[in-house]
């Protein structure tokens, strides 16, 4: 069975900075790409961005290029993203994912964290 743990999130200022983490339990110990999705109310889910299990490959939102960063340096088959310069319109509940593949993860992924609330405020 694999899990999906998020932390990080909360509430912040126009122009402040957020990190969001998640790590993946599997008893398999597989490799696992990953990646966040955030879901804004009435909107629908959008990827935010994605990186590859080597950490090789990346894939962001248009909307967040040059403010967000993902990385997977820490440890196997855990995730952070860094949000910089955040926005009133990044609020919305972010989803980390995770796939066999970065092309699933941005696309379809299998594996779904329970979500975590960022709010930014005006």
């Amino acid at each position: 069975q694999v899990q999906l743990v998020e932390s990080g999130g909360g509430l912040v200022q126009a122009g402040g900075s957020l990190s969001l983490s998640c790590v993946v339990s599997d008893r398999t110990f597989s490799s696992y790409a990953m990646g966040w999705f955030r879901q804004a109310p009435g909107k629908e889910r959008e990827l935010v961005a994605a990186i590859s299990w080597s950490g090789g490959r990346t894939a962001y939102a248009d909307s967040v290029k040059g403010r967000f960063t993902i990385s997977n340096k820490n440890a196997k088959n855990t995730v952070s993203l860094q949000m910089n310069s955040l926005k009133p319109e990044d609020t919305a509940v972010y989803y980390c994912v995770a796939d066999r593949s970065l092309e699933a993860t941005t696309l379809k992924p299998r594996y779904w964290g329970q979500g975590t609330q960022v709010t930014v405020s005006s």
